[in-house]
């Protein structure tokens, strides 16, 4: 049953609600730990843990994606980013984490004016591919027709199509729109696409063939799409929404699964744990990685919406440094407020909540409870 509230006589608006708004509860039984399994497949892909990094440069860099490989995740490299724009972008990433916040929009906005070269995306991914880990790659709807077939060259395991949203009926007077449906049929190998945040958005990208779709968008810690557009994704409403389009996607097509993965408004491991609880089969993280002391961004995170451009929808903002990548996932952690071993907290609270697999763990019973400081 769905609850409408009255926001004035011309306008009714469904009560939505974010990761702050909810909290698990234990049900009867409890277990170790050590007997969870936080493992997850995407078609014929087996990850160790629901985690994906985002395809941002504050976050994934082709080191950072084989790190995180070889620690049971997914790295998803941004190829609009600044490795695929310049040779050596290192120079460049010190750079920013250094410019003053006057400044750091426009000389953002300068150093991705760069052209996107086709054969760094080329040696980008084999860097990846090379050191035996998945490779993804991830490129906004506008760029995806321009650089698929160089990715389908190069040889991704996995693809995303990752914008602010993406719906699979884009509407165009000044450009052929990409067509998904025949997109993902003709590339060959799983598409994950989003953002998305409504029900019906969600299944009609699943109909398209994606083998995932992402939850969210404007719910960093970096953007201000709320600010700028308007727009906003209270993300357990969000996740729950798009699990209900998975379920009866799965019955329309008569046993296809579709992943749902949280992509926005996941900064802790108590993120994590309310993402998973409210359906998503794995979690898209941005700012949780940035925080680690060897990601690219050196203590600032920032999303491609920052340097748009004509309309920057986020910023650069500073997250600090709390630990290694292992230890921002694995622990021990040297904080006690979710930024740190995030894992270990996912294992403990599935525990304590009696679940032994994260398929189990979408089941756990869900109160609302607001969070007040």
């Amino acid at each position: 049953m769905t609850t409408e509230i009255e926001l004035g006589r011309g306008k009714r608006a469904r009560r939505a609600y974010t990761f702050d708004d909810i909290a698990v509860v234990p049900s009867r039984r409890t277990r170790n730990p050590e007997d969870v399994s936080t493992a997850w497949t995407i078609d014929a892909f087996g990850f160790e843990i629901p985690v994906l990094g985002a395809p941002m440069d504050s976050v994934v860099s082709p080191q950072t994606a084989i790190m995180l490989g070889q620690l049971g995740g997914l790295g998803v490299l941004d190829l609009e980013g600044l490795w695929t724009r310049y040779e050596n972008p290192e120079p460049l990433l010190a750079e920013i984490a250094g410019l003053s916040d006057e400044v750091a929009t426009t000389r953002m906005q300068e150093l991705y004016s760069e052209p996107i070269k086709p054969e760094l995306i080329t040696s980008r991914l084999a860097e990846i591919r090379d050191a035996g880990v998945t490779v993804a790659g991830s490129l906004t709807p506008q760029r995806t027709q321009e650089f698929y077939d160089i990715v389908a060259r190069a040889g991704v395991d996995l693809f995303v199509i990752r914008g602010t949203t993406v719906s699979a009926e884009h509407v165009s007077s000044v450009a052929q729109p990409l067509n998904l449906k025949k997109f993902i049929y003709d590339l060959d190998v799983p598409v994950i696409v989003g953002g998305a945040a409504t029900y019906t958005a969600a299944l009609h990208l699943m109909r398209t063939g994606a083998a995932g779709v992402l939850v969210g968008f404007g719910g960093g810690a970096a953007s201000t799409t709320r600010a700028t557009l308007g727009i906003h994704a209270p993300m357990a409403t969000a996740v729950s929404d798009v699990a209900a389009a998975r379920r009866d996607y799965l019955d329309e097509s008569g046993g296809r699964y579709v992943h749902v993965i949280a992509d926005g408004g996941v900064g802790t491991s108590g993120d994590i744990v309310k993402a998973l609880a409210m359906g998503a089969d794995a979690v898209m993280l941005g700012v949780a990685l940035a925080r680690a002391t060897d990601a690219p961004g050196r203590g600032f995170h920032w999303g491609p919406e920052a340097h748009h451009p004509k309309l920057p929808r986020g910023r650069r903002v500073e997250v600090g440094g709390i630990g290694t990548l292992e230890e921002i996932l694995y622990g021990p952690a040297p904080v006690a407020d979710g930024t740190a071993n995030l894992i270990g907290a996912l294992r403990k609270s599935m525990a304590t909540t009696g679940y032994s697999d994260l398929k189990e763990f979408q089941r756990v019973e869900v109160v609302l409870a607001p969070y007040e400081a």
